[in-house]
């Protein structure tokens, strides 16, 4: 029986490793686009506008990548 616990227990740190290492992708990508945003902005400040709209539209697919990241444990585990 305390097999089984151990095994149950195990599932769950696997899934929260699993969310960890699916958080590195989407959390590098947010600041290679703002990183970059800001470089664009610095060297075209008459373009601010369209520059920030597609900081915001790319921020919204890497966090959408994170949010899957959070929600395959789950489904799967």
């Amino acid at each position: 029986m305390a097999a089984m616990e151990t095994l149950a227990a195990l599932e769950g740190n696997i899934g929260a490793v699993g969310y960890g290492l699916a958080a590195i992708g989407p959390g590098v990508g947010v600041g290679i686009i703002f990183g970059n945003g800001t470089q664009a902005l610095a060297r075209q400040p008459e373009a601010a506008g369209l520059i920030r709209a597609n900081q915001i539209l790319g921020f919204a697919f890497c966090e959408a990548l994170a949010l899957i990241g959070i929600v395959m444990p789950f489904v799967y585990g």
